[in-house]
Parts: structure tokens; sequence; C-alpha cells
């Protein structure tokens, strides 16, 4: 298949093109010269990706937006449709994090967290979708995260947003059978190196990292890329995602209880720092790459499957364990 070809002057939106992983996509997809429209609440930001898109040879519009107001999503989908005649491809990228003791976190943040994550997912798939009927053709993909399947403790509002945005796209993909040419795709990535923990709301008095393995964003903009051109219903990025979703299956209830054992440990080894709202509430002016500074994992691709297989071997026999100790405490 012949990417430009397939993508040279297509139309494609981003949300949360300012960094990690929108900015990444950007960047990807601007190597087949397309109309791009980049949107996030950082105009300034957005027009240094816009910048360095054009250099590749991509078009571009920018357009601010903040997801969680309907209004400004619309006019997101009304500037790009207006602009490029037509809207190719939409992802619904945009998102933020808040980690917390949840009677700890103010409620305003969970509340905040779901409007960005599961609202604003809602309300770019409700702007576009009667253009993409209209066209009759056109592919949705959401970038939603292992977190999907599996619960973050002490990030209930965060977790809240993402198995309710994977129920809302299951349903989505139901009512869109008939339409033949118009897809919904939906992006499972495991933990990525981005710097959106830089970013998140912090109410833990403690420093954040995300649990290893630690994935490069740019795998999940290959992906995007890639979905673009052929849609699937949902994908796995990261051999630790599809160990995590199997584990979780498997063994919901103590998967559940290990989640919270590993993230309380890791609290108390974890250096001190003061609450933040983050970018919760507005758009911040530091750390906006793609990539976060984590350590990610650098073994050759051929082995992830087996890594994969390790991992997911690994937690089933942690999991019995516990739930063999478990009984003999009964």
């Amino acid at each position: 298949m012949n990417l430009y070809e397939e993508l040279t002057n297509k139309a494609i939106v981003i949300t949360g093109a300012s960094s990690g992983v929108g900015r990444a996509a950007a960047f990807e997809f601007a190597k087949y010269q397309p109309a791009l429209i980049l949107a996030a609440r950082n105009e300034e930001t957005l027009n240094e990706v816009a910048h360095e898109c054009d250099r590749l040879g991509a078009t571009v519009l920018v357009v601010a937006t903040d997801v969680t107001d309907p209004g400004s999503v619309i006019n997101l989908a009304n500037a790009a449709n207006d602009w490029a005649g037509r809207i190719d491809v939409w992802i619904n990228n945009a998102g933020v994090l808040a980690a917390g003791e949840f009677g700890y976190t103010p409620v305003e943040v969970h509340e905040q967290v779901i409007r960005t994550n599961l609202l604003g997912y809602i309300y770019g798939a409700h702007a576009v979708m009667p253009i993409f009927k209209a066209q009759q053709s056109g592919v949705l993909i959401n970038n939603i995260s292992i977190s999907g399947f599996i619960p973050v403790p002490y990030s209930a509002g965060y977790t809240a947003s993402k198995f309710g945005l994977r129920g809302f796209s299951e349903a989505l993909k139901a009512e869109l059978a008939v339409w033949r040419d118009i897809h919904v795709c939906d992006l499972f990535p495991a933990f990525l190196d981005t710097p959106g923990i830089h970013h998140a709301g912090n109410y833990t008095n403690k420093v954040l990292k995300p649990a290893p393995p630690v994935y490069d964003p740019q795998l999940v903009a290959e992906a995007m890329v890639q979905l673009a051109v052929s849609p699937r219903s949902n994908k796995y990025i990261g051999g630790a995602s599809l160990a995590l979703k199997i584990s979780h299956a498997l063994f919901p209830e103590l998967t559940t209880k290990l989640t919270g054992f590993a993230m309380r440990r890791y609290f108390k080894g974890a250096g001190s720092l003061p609450p933040t709202n983050g970018n919760i509430f507005n758009t911040v002016d530091y750390g906006m790459s793609t990539n976060g500074g984590f350590e990610i994992p650098s073994e050759p691709k051929p082995y992830r499957k087996y890594i994969a297989g390790a991992l997911v071997a690994g937690l089933a026999a942690g999991i019995y364990l516990l739930s063999a100790r478990n009984k003999k405490l009964v």
C-alpha cells in the first residue's frame, strides 16, 4: 500500500496536537503531505507544530480548541470542513490525567477529567459524524489507552472516563455498522513516554512516573497512520497492553487488587512534590514535546511478542499464587 497515494491531500483533524501523541501524530502524518487541522488549547505551541508540519510538506490549519466546550468543537469541525472541503479522518486524542486519593482529589477535578477525556471525545464524534454521513465516508480514531480495560488506582476520574469512552465507542460502532465506509477505530496503548504525566493534576504529594514498560508515542502515531488508510475496530500498542487486558479478563478482581498494591508500593519510595492542578483547567507552557523523558525499552521488535508472553505468564503466575494464598487465609 502506497501511503502517499492514500494520504496526500486528505483532510485530517488531530485534537490534543500540541504535545505527546498528538504532536507525534501531526509530524508522522505530515510526511505524506495531507491537509492537517491541528487543535489544542495552546495556540502558540500549535503554531510551532504547524511550522514543522509545513516544513515536512503538509498544508496546515491551526484551530485553538477546548474540547470540553461543545461549541468550540463544532467550530473546529466547521473550520476544518470549510477550509479543506471535507474531513477524511478525525482523531480524538486530547486528554488529561489527575492522580490522587479519590476523597482528597477535588470533585471539580474529577469532573473536568471526565469532561475532557470522555465528553470531549463524544463532542468530537458528534461534530464530525454529520460530515462523514454527508460524504458517506470517514474514519474516527479514538486514542483510549489500555486504561479502558485496566483500572488506574488513585486516578478514579481518569479510569471512569476511559471505561466510559470504551463503552461509548462500542455503542457507536454498533450504530454505524450499516455505514460501510464510516469507521470507528479504538487505540489501546500501554503506558507511554509522553509529557502528559508531567502535565497531570497531582494530589498525591508524590512524584509521578508511568508504570513500566514505557513505550514511545511514535508507535501510536504510526498506528494512527495505518488506521487512517486501513481501518480496524481495535488496535493494541505495546506488548504489555494486550497482556494487561488478558490478565484482567481472566482474573479481574485479583488484577485490580494488584494494581492498587503496585501503586501503594510505588508511593512509598517516590519523592515528594507539592499538589498541583497541572493542565486540568488551563494549558501549561512546559513539556510541550512528543516525549516525556522516561526510559523506553530498547529491545528489538521481533522479541517484543515473547516479552509480552512472558508478562502474561508472570501476571498469571503471580495472580495464581496470590489467589492460593488468599484461600489459605480463609
